[in-house]
């Protein structure tokens, strides 16, 4: 088991050093795309300190507590954008051109090598951009927090990135039946706006959905709820839960996909 584990950090480390060769053969791009994430970062803070120009509070929370949820999501963004996108990006590609055939007899699990395979370094500058934000957020909070809360913050903000890349995979997937060709990612990526608000906003059924079936109330909203409120076993059972739930989902719905794939061979 432990061989296995050093094998595929082995090969991540080969993703990550092939990733950041290639990102600075093209500089322009490399920069550029920084720069437009630091547009849509700057442009995220902005619209929250104007809605607190006309009310006090959202969702339970004032501004400077509303500000730690905006790091969150934040954060939450560049892991996805750094680790997962440019992957699922191209997922309907492979396996609608039956380019898939390569990862499939590759000796590790492809769905690993699929999703993990491109690491976009350029928004791993951003990724540290955004915990810069999180540290300006927690020092206007005007109170201590605790390395265990921090500590426990992180951790579901990682499971919060995994949950949306979960369903953004499971999304893209469904090109084993439709064969559409870019795939139901953009979709996602709409309705990942309602995790970009706070969950306290949301009531009755639509709330019910946004934490339990499509869970992007979940996402950035509870690890901040963690940091600012403290420790809940209720709030990190869930996210916990889900996280457990979703993975399972998106290697079941993987498995059954490939009953249908069509490879190139074929």
């Amino acid at each position: 088991m432990r061989s296995r584990i050093w094998r595929y950090v082995r090969l991540y480390g080969h993703f990550l050093a092939f990733s950041f060769s290639k990102g600075f053969e093209f500089r322009f791009d490399f920069y550029m795309r920084i720069i437009m994430d630091l547009c849509y970062y700057a442009v995220a803070i902005a619209f929250y300190r104007v809605l607190f120009l006309h009310t006090p509070n959202l969702g339970g929370w004032n501004e400077h507590q509303a500000m730690v949820f905006v790091s969150a999501y934040l954060i939450v963004d560049a892991i996805n954008m750094t680790v997962f996108t440019n992957n699922l990006w191209f997922m309907p590609q492979l396996i609608n051109r039956g380019d898939l055939d390569y990862y499939l007899t590759r000796p590790v699990s492809s769905l690993f090598f699929v999703s993990l395979r491109d690491f976009a370094a350029n928004s791993f500058v951003n990724l540290l951009c955004a915990l810069g934000i999180f540290a300006w957020a927690v020092a206007r909070l005007g109170e201590p927090v605790s390395f265990a809360r921090t500590a426990l913050f992180f951790g579901l903000v990682g499971c919060g990135a995994f949950i949306f890349f979960t369903i953004n995979a499971m999304a893209n997937l469904l090109v084993f039946w439709t064969h559409a060709p870019n795939g139901f990612g953009e979709l996602v990526w709409t309705l990942g706006k309602f995790g970009e608000r706070p969950d306290g906003i949301y009531r009755g059924f639509a709330r019910k959905v946004l934490l339990l079936v499509l869970p992007f109330g979940v996402i950035s909203s509870f690890p901040a709820r963690i940091l600012i409120d403290g420790f809940e076993w209720r709030i990190f059972l869930h996210v916990v839960g889900i996280t457990a739930l979703f993975f399972g989902l998106l290697v079941g719905v993987w498995r059954f996909g490939l009953r249908s794939y069509s490879s190139a061979s074929s």
